[in-house]
């Protein structure tokens, strides 16, 4: 089974659409010990086969359109934060603390980027905001000791593990037990057929209202991807807690930007609610739920809803109430290890488990989309960075990378913008008759109200 065909079966997708996607394959691309061009290319090829397959029922087509990527597409989309630039200034996407330390008896990794993560690692460090200083405090202690401490001070560091250690470990064990996309029927609410749709180019997610509740790239990548398609994205976040500019930059096309208490707000927020067709959150699990906005509750409320959800570790297992980014994932599950020289941790090409873990949210939401048309109820997904990676370190290696890396020339594009000249990359989810570009550049953070167009 190739990985797009494993991807799409994890989706629930009838396996006799799988001949409508064909690949340009360039080996040059994303080189890694692990499988990350394959894996890369079945998240967005699965994606844009749900787009196409929503795309055919709702323009009453008879034959779902033709999927093609282009692995260099792929390749440019998964690191377009690093091809970002902001009036020609290029964006920095790790702070001087987010990084892989030495520790007593090995490596940890560390992730500082936001100000409130900083300030509670230099907290439980007991050290000032001096690189020399961490540095020296973390070669004193056990690599499991730093984990243990920062997390109980509500920081964010992880030990590296070798697959094996990740393997033995408890949280492996929870994440290993559930499918690659959690699906799940909520209720029996009667079946909402979404109206029909044509035109050029053909908008799948047309008339689609999404409340955006997730952060920094994973959740963000799912809705930018809705926005490409027609979907109306209102990304929604606390006043007291901004995004990253440069970040919000980069995932914010195709949707409005909001800011709203979620508490104080409540009546505000039920009123979006009740027009709603999708809910994508990404906070840590549980976070939400004492504000009524876990999945049952919010189908209780709005019969019919799609509840997407993703968390770095899983909703389950002893770590399923941690913070977690990508690239402590990849630390704590030994794609790092992996990856490494030996002497050395390594890393990934490009952040993948954020990247891919959201082309597989999108592509949950809209076969969730088609089969709620169907069969009506109120559905649930969910995605983990941890599952996926779990998926990668299983997946056959990509082998040889024969051939140079694709240039990314032909799949930058620029526009002018609110936040000023962008230049950025064009999405790699295309269609026959498909989008392939955004209505809509990024407004600044917090600038629209909060109420649908």
């Amino acid at each position: 089974m190739t990985e797009t065909a494993r991807a799409w079966s994890a989706l629930g997708g009838d396996p006799a659409l799988l001949p409508r996607v064909t690949a340009v394959e360039r080996p040059g691309v994303l080189p890694a010990r692990l499988g990350v061009r394959g894996m890369a290319r079945a998240c967005v090829g699965v994606c844009a086969l749900a787009a196409a397959e929503l795309a055919a029922r709702r323009a009453g087509l008879a034959e779902v359109p033709a999927v093609r990527v282009d692995d260099g597409a792929v390749a440019t989309a998964f690191v377009s934060e690093r091809h970002l630039l902001v009036d020609g200034r290029a964006p920095v996407s790790f702070a001087p603390l987010s990084r892989f330390w030495r520790t007593a008896d090995g490596w940890v990794r560390t992730h500082a980027n936001y100000p409130h993560h900083k300030a509670r690692l230099l907290t439980a460090l007991g050290v000032p905001d001096d690189p020399e200083a961490v540095a020296a405090a973390l070669a004193e202690r056990s690599a499991r000791a730093v984990e243990d401490a920062v997390y109980a001070a509500g920081g964010l560091a992880v030990a590296l593990r070798t697959p094996q250690e990740w393997a033995a470990h408890p949280q492996a064990a929870a994440v290993a037990e559930r499918p690659l996309v959690e699906r799940a029927r909520l209720d029996d609410a009667p079946a909402r057929a979404l109206a029909r749709v044509d035109g050029d180019p053909l908008l799948p997610a047309a008339g689609v209202r999404v409340l955006d509740l997730t952060r920094v790239i994973a959740g963000p990548v799912a809705t930018r991807v809705l926005g490409l398609l027609g979907a109306d994205v209102l990304r929604v976040d606390p006043p007291g807690l901004p995004e990253l500019p440069d970040q919000h930059a980069d995932t914010g096309f195709g949707k409005r930007s909001a800011r709203l208490d979620l508490a104080s707000g409540r009546e505000r927020f039920e009123e979006l609610l009740a027009d709603a067709d999708v809910v994508v959150t990404g906070y840590r699990p549980g976070s939400l739920d004492r504000l009524g906005l876990d999945p049952r509750a919010l189908a209780e409320r709005r019969p019919g809803i799609v509840v997407a959800q993703l968390s770095a570790w899983g909703a389950y297992g002893p770590w399923g109430d941690r913070r977690g980014f990508d690239s402590l994932v990849q630390v704590a599950t030994g794609i790092a290890s992996a990856e490494g020289t030996g002497e050395r941790p390594g890393a990934l090409p490009a952040q993948a488990l954020d990247h891919g873990t959201g082309y597989l949210l999108a592509a949950a939401v809209l076969r969730a989309l088609t089969d709620r048309s169907d069969a009506g109820g109120s559905r649930s997904v969910r995605v983990a960075l941890a599952r996926t990676a779990q998926w990668l370190l299983e997946a056959a290696p990509d082998g040889a990378a024969e051939g140079e890396e694709a240039p990314p020339d032909p799949w930058l594009t620029g526009t002018d913008s609110a936040l000023g000249r962008l230049r950025y990359v064009l999405p790699p989810v295309t269609f026959a008759g498909g989008p392939y570009d955004w209505s809509r550049p990024p407004d600044p953070w917090g600038a629209d109200a909060a109420r649908w167009d």
